[in-house]
C-alpha cells in the first residue's frame, strides 16, 4: 500500500467533500498540519466541521479557512487567539460546540478505539452538561460524552517511516495522536521520512496502522506568544 505522496494536495486527492467532519491535530500554533490546511483552502471544500483544540490565529492554521468562510462549525476547547473566529461566532455565522480540553482529547481517543461514549465528571453542573445523559456512580454524578469518529484526520508529526509509524516532537504530541486515531482516513504531514527500521520501536508514538497517507514538507513553525527578557544595560 503506497502511503507516501509528493504534495499535500496529492495526499488529499479524492478525500475531500463539502460538509465533512475533519479532526485536526495541534495545540496553539504547535503541531498544526499547516500544509494540509492550506491544501484544503486551495481545494475550496466548504461547510466543514472541525474537531480541533483551537482554531489557530487569523492568518494561520484553521484561521485561514475561517477567512475564506469554509468552516461551518468548530468542536473546540480554546478559541481565544482568533479575532475572525470571535466575529463569526458572535454574528451567528459560525457554530461552536465547546468541550473541556481533556474531554475533547478523550472523545477523539475513544472514537479511535471503537468506544462510542464514556462518562466523565468534567462539566457536570455547567452549560457543557445541558442535554446530556446524567448517571450516578458511587454517589457521584457523571455526564455521557460521545466518541468522535471523523471523516478525515489531518495531523503533523516530526518523523515517519514509509509504513506510517510516527514520532511527535514535544508539545505536538498532545492532540495529534488522538486526532489521528479517530479519522476513518488519516493523512499526516511530517518534517522527515526516514527509512523503514530506522525508528526505535519503543520510541514510536503512533503505529502506522492508523495512518493512510504521508507527505513530507517544509514548515513555518510560528511562535504564538514570544516573551523575551529586556536587554540589560552595560
Amino acid at each position: 500500500m503506497k502511503k507516501v505522496y509528493g504534495t499535500a494536495a496529492e495526499a488529499l486527492d479524492g478525500l475531500l467533500h463539502d460538509g465533512m467532519l475533519i479532526a485536526a491535530g495541534g495545540f496553539g500554533l504547535c503541531g498544526i498540519p499547516e500544509l494540509l490546511l492550506q491544501a484544503i483552502r486551495d481545494a475550496g471544500t466548504k461547510d466543514l466541521t472541525f474537531a480541533s483544540n483551537n482554531a489557530g490565529v487569523d492568518d494561520f492554521g484553521i484561521g485561514i479557512l475561517l477567512q475564506t468562510k469554509q468552516v461551518k462549525k468548530m468542536i473546540s476547547s480554546y478559541v481565544g487567539e482568533n479575532a475572525e473566529f470571535m466575529r463569526q461566532y458572535l454574528s451567528g455565522e459560525l457554530e461552536l460546540e465547546f468541550n473541556p480540553q481533556g474531554t475533547l482529547a478523550e472523545r477523539m481517543r475513544a472514537g479511535g478505539c471503537g468506544i462510542p461514549g464514556f462518562y466523565t465528571k468534567t462539566g457536570v453542573g455547567t452549560i457543557i452538561a445541558e442535554g446530556k445523559e446524567h448517571k450516578d456512580f458511587d454517589g457521584e454524578t457523571y455526564i455521557l460524552e460521545r466518541g468522535i469518529v471523523a471523516d478525515l484526520s489531518i495531523v503533523k508529526a516530526w518523523k515517519a517511516d514509509d509504513t506510517g509509524n510516527l514520532v511527535f516532537r514535544k508539545t505536538a504530541r498532545n492532540f495529534n495522536p488522538p486526532a489521528a486515531m479517530c479519522g476513518r482516513i488519516c493523512v499526516v504531514e511530517v518534517e522527515e521520512i526516514v527509512p523503514r527500521g530506522a525508528l526505535d520501536p519503543d520510541s514510536i508514538h503512533l503505529p502506522g496502522i492508523y495512518v493512510h497517507r504521508i507527505v513530507q514538507g517544509d514548515h513555518e513553525k510560528r511562535i504564538e506568544q514570544r516573551t523575551v527578557r529586556k536587554k540589560e544595560e552595560a
